[in-house]
Parts: structure tokens; sequence; C-alpha cells
């Protein structure tokens, strides 16, 4: 195929890595970055406009916990006077009343709430904090009151797995128009706590036969995307449809990537902006342009029919388990690597079958490095 580059549609704008939580599971790399090296409201307002003229047509405002940035108005408002899509992911924790509505006001299009447990408990203990479950129902009050569509998201691991039917029932109860069923991907803090983290092979068949029966009765009542878990797939999933195709996402500090995890891969270097127009760093980045297209491919994926269905898989997983960016997605069942992941889930399965609620240990998730 032509490795010819495209514009851009969509762009995930990473605003800050300070949050109230601390999730195990947060793909944020380990070395969270400080208030003080985050680009300032002018230089992200310069970014949004220069992707707006690069054709991005949709932009992700996430964190960390993006709420916590004081210019998020004026940034949405940037946005809004584009003609860009704009949608908050939040942890729905600490905001005051009357944001919601405020951000609305500028020209918000939709929340994305992220969910850690169905019950209090659950919650708690994975986001480390006391209380967490009734404060992001009254933020969804908030998003609903302020007429905002409403997406429950939910990240699934051992420890909520089974509360895939009670996600369901909340959504519902909150009035959401969609929910995502989403298994943790493992990379940044997922993948330092994958052996608390990874479910069993029976709990993940139990979740798929249930989302598939809830897709079927609430059809029209209520979307549900369903993100399935890599280490227990056929095929790999698309690195962000495909590595730099048609998205990217921004560092707090304006690092450019092609996605949020890519900074695992020690042999890139990335291009910041500010010293680089957005059009050059897209169009010309060396790490954007690494794993584009299909010319990059090693066998079986350079032969592969699914060459431009998967894309190669993910570059930041064949490098946490192969060791080498360029390598086949060793999740795939054609990978000459798969037998590690094989290998991998057998011995975290015995862990898993060894744990006790009581003895589930995380390494939670703050700037200054990870605690037990």
């Amino acid at each position: 195929m032509s490795d010819r580059i495209l514009p851009p549609i969509a762009m995930l704008a990473e605003l800050t890595h300070r949050c109230p939580l601390q999730c195990p599971y947060c793909s944020n790399p380990l070395e969270l970055m400080k208030a003080n090296r985050e680009m300032d409201t002018a230089a992200w307002l310069d970014l949004f406009g220069q992707a707006a003229d690069l054709g991005v047509l949709q932009v992700h405002l996430s964190g960390g916990e993006p709420t916590l940035r004081r210019d998020l108005e004026q940034i949405v408002a940037k946005l809004a006077s584009r003609g860009m899509y704009s949608n908050l992911i939040t942890a729905g924790i600490g905001i005051a009343e009357g944001r919601i509505a405020a951000l609305a006001e500028a020209g918000l299009d939709h929340v994305q709430l992220s969910m850690q447990g169905a019950r209090s408990e659950t919650a708690e203990l994975i986001s480390n904090y006391k209380g967490a479950l009734d404060r992001k129902m009254e933020t969804a009050r908030q998003v609903r009151a302020a007429g905002l569509p409403l997406t429950v998201n939910a990240p699934i691991h051992r420890h909520n797995i089974g509360e895939v039917e009670e996600f369901i029932e909340l959504a519902l109860a909150l009035g959401a128009e969609r929910l995502e069923i989403a298994n943790v991907q493992y990379s940044g803090w997922a993948l330092l706590n994958r052996s608390a983290l990874m479910p069993s092979r029976a709990a993940i068949e139990r979740e798929i036969e249930t989302v598939e029966a809830a897709r079927e009765s609430l059809r029209g009542v209520l979307n549900i995307d369903f993100v399935p878990p890599d280490y227990f797939a056929t095929y790999p999933k698309p690195c962000m449809g495909g590595w730099a195709r048609d998205a990217f996402a921004v560092a707090p500090d304006g690092s450019v990537l092609p996605c949020h995890a890519a900074q695992t891969i020690p042999s890139l270097s990335f291009d910041r902006f500010g010293e680089h127009s957005l059009a050059d760093i897209w169009a010309d980045s060396s790490a954007l342009n690494a794993f584009r297209g299909t010319d990059w491919m090693q066998e079986p994926c350079r032969g592969c029919e699914r060459r431009e269905i998967d894309w190669g898989g993910c570059r930041c997983q064949a490098m946490a388990i192969a060791g080498d960016p360029a390598a086949t997605d060793p999740v795939c069942v054609r990978s000459p690597l798969h037998e590690r992941v094989v290998a991998t889930l057998e011995e975290l399965q015995f862990a898993a079958a060894r744990e006790t609620a009581d003895s589930a240990s995380f390494s939670y998730r703050r700037i200054g490095g990870a605690r037990n």
C-alpha cells in the first residue's frame, strides 16, 4: 500500500497528569509530570487552532483530571469557536457546583465519566479515595442537569469484573446514552500492576456473555461499547486505529505522540509543540513516521491479509512483551512470540487463584512514585 499521510481527524489532549485519584490501572506514564511542566493557556489555545487548521474534528480532553485546569472553559470555548467536537473525560471528583454548567455554556459537547466500581467499596479500593462513588454520582447529576450527553466509562479488571451487570444498571439509572465496558489495557501503571489486575479467562467469558445479552435487550435504550481484553484475544486491536494514521495524542508538556503510551518506547524521540508547528510534526516527526502505514512491518505482519485491519497491533505492547516495538504484537495468535503471552497468562492465573480480597496489593498512581 501507499503510506501517504492523511490529515488527522481526532486528538487526545492530556491537559495535566494531576488527579485526585490514584487508580492502579491508569495508563499515564510512571513518571508523571508536575504542574510546572504543563503547557500554559496560550500554548494550548494555539495548538487547538493549528489542530483545526490541520483537519481535526474531535478533541478528547483528558488527564489526569482535566477539570483541575482553571482555564478549561477557555479551552472548550476555543474548540467550540473552531467547530471541533469536545469530549470531557473526567473522574468526576472535586468539581465545584456550577462548573459543568459553565463548561456547557462555553460549548462542551459531551462528558465521559469514569467509574472505578459500581459498588462504593470497590470504587474506594481502586481509586484510593473515600466516598468516590457518591462524588461521581453528583457529577453525573450535574451533567444531566446541564443537558449534556453522558457516557459512563467502566475500566474492567479482576476486582470489578463481577460488577458488569451493576455497571449497566448504574448507567441506566444515571440516564447515560452510552456505556463503555473497557477491559484494562496494560500500559503505564496498569502494566506495573498487571499481576494484581488481570482477570481469569472464566470471568472474561462471563463478562462477554453479559455484555452480549445486555446489548440485545437494551438495543435502542443504551449504547454499550465493549473493549475486549488484548491478552485473551486471537488478533490484536489496531493502535489508535493505526499508528499516526488519523489521530494523535498530546502530553501535558506539548509532546506530540502517536498514542498516549508511546513514550514507553525508549528508541523514539518526540517533538514538542511550540518548538515545531503541529503540521510539521504530523508530517515530519520521526516518532510518528516510525510505524505509520505498513512499510515498517516485519513478517508475519507484512504478508498478512489483516495488515490493514489491525495495523500490526499495539507497538507499546510489542515493546513491553517482546522488547521490540517493530515486532508483531505478541497477543496475535500468528506472532512467533505468542507463547510468551500464553505463559504470562498462566502465571497470572495461578497468582490470581491464590489471591483474596484482603491480599490484593496495588502500586497506587501518584506523582513522585509508586506506593502500595
